[in-house]
């Protein structure tokens, strides 16, 4: 037996089964809290025409039911157009030639964390909010290149025009 696992096991009690369990429900566990910090926020629930999403510099065709992530970037065609469910509820459509980050979302109702961030970069959106916005609705920003839009109600539809301008 090495010295490193002999001093782990005399430390951990001596013997081998309850060390090696104790290693591996440590292993079990730190896998656990660094896979619940890149959990899905998200899923597309619908699509029409060239659609994808851009993950960590790779584009991603994008189908219904696949799961979105924090700092995914969902874009679409000149005939495309994408809806994804937030895990709060939140609706977010996206029209074509669009594209829209999720910059940030925080979902933990029991300890007060709430918070969603969406940017559009261009495009058209429609935004529906879900729990967050209903719970803390000072939590829920829309960003555009042009303006921030801090949500106090339920539901708007915004487009950037191709010079960068907003209308809604």
């Amino acid at each position: 037996m090495c010295k490193l696992y002999q001093s782990v096991a005399v430390y951990f009690g001596g013997t081998k089964k309850w060390t090696i369990g104790t290693l591996s429900l440590i292993f079990l566990l730190s896998s656990f809290f660094v896979n619940a910090a890149e959990a899905p926020v998200g899923i597309i629930k619908t699509m029409k025409g060239a659609a994808s999403i851009i993950r960590k510099d790779k584009v991603i065709p994008a189908k219904i039911g696949e799961r979105i992530f924090v700092k995914d970037a969902l874009r679409t065609g000149p005939d495309g157009s994408l809806g994804m469910t937030f895990k709060d509820d939140t609706l977010l459509s996206i029209g074509p030639k669009s594209e829209a980050l999720i910059d940030e979302f925080l979902f933990s109702p029991a300890e007060n964390r709430l918070s969603i961030v969406t940017r559009l970069l261009k495009g058209t959106a429609a935004y529906l909010t879900g729990t967050i916005g209903k719970l803390s609705p000072e939590s829920v920003h829309f960003e555009t290149p042009v303006a921030n839009v801090g949500i106090r109600g339920t539901k708007f539809a915004v487009k950037i025009e191709e010079d960068g301008t907003r209308s809604q």
